[in-house]
């Protein structure tokens, strides 16, 4: 494949979901899905949805940066978005919610803010139906991740709501394998076709 139909080829993948196979090197990224923002000739950028910070949920990080917590009820865990600016807010969420110059548009369904006014409007209940709030993100140089896929390191999948925005973030990666028809345990703990 020449390098300039690869770069197109590149920029279909965004709004996919990457699975890390088994047998994924890097432990950052062991059963991982990652969510991917944006993929271009610049590299890529994507967010991982299975995994989580610790024990920090939402209003941990609202009362450290003094946002009032209005209507946030039920504790909701902050994810671990990436090994790239551990430090950095993203939210992932539904397309519902736009701020004009602030928000991404993924895809159809789901959008990207990293900004303060989205804790503030989720805070106070006038933020997206959906959301995932997120520290850090996954960041690949330019061809870097088209390396990784064809050194078959990761599978895509088309996402859903389950994969993306589901609550159970142990079961996620199994349930994205599933979706693709694949039982990991054939794979073998090499990963490597």
């Amino acid at each position: 494949m020449d390098p300039e139909h690869e770069q197109t080829a590149a920029e279909f993948l965004d709004g996919q979901v990457l699975i890390a196979m088994p047998g994924m090197e890097d432990p950052r990224f062991a059963k991982s899905l990652v969510f991917i923002c944006a993929h271009s000739d610049d590299g890529a950028m994507g967010l991982i949805v299975n995994k989580l910070v610790g024990d920090l949920v939402w209003e941990d990080l609202f009362k450290k940066i003094e946002i009032p917590i209005g209507s946030v009820n039920a504790p909701r865990p902050i994810q671990f978005g990436g090994p790239v600016e551990t430090e950095r807010g993203f939210v992932l969420h539904s397309s519902d919610y736009h701020a004009e110059g602030a928000t991404l548009k993924v895809d159809e369904e789901t959008s990207m803010t990293a900004t303060i006014e989205i804790l503030q409007d989720i805070a106070m209940a006038r933020g997206p139906d959906q959301a995932l709030l997120m520290l850090g993100y996954a960041g690949w140089a330019p061809g870097q991740l088209e390396s990784e896929l064809q050194m078959n390191g990761w599978l895509l999948c088309e996402p859903d709501a389950s994969l993306i925005f589901g609550d159970n973030q142990d079961a996620k990666w199994d349930l994205a394998m599933s979706k693709l028809g694949i039982d990991p345990a054939l794979l073998g703990s090499g990963g490597r076709a």
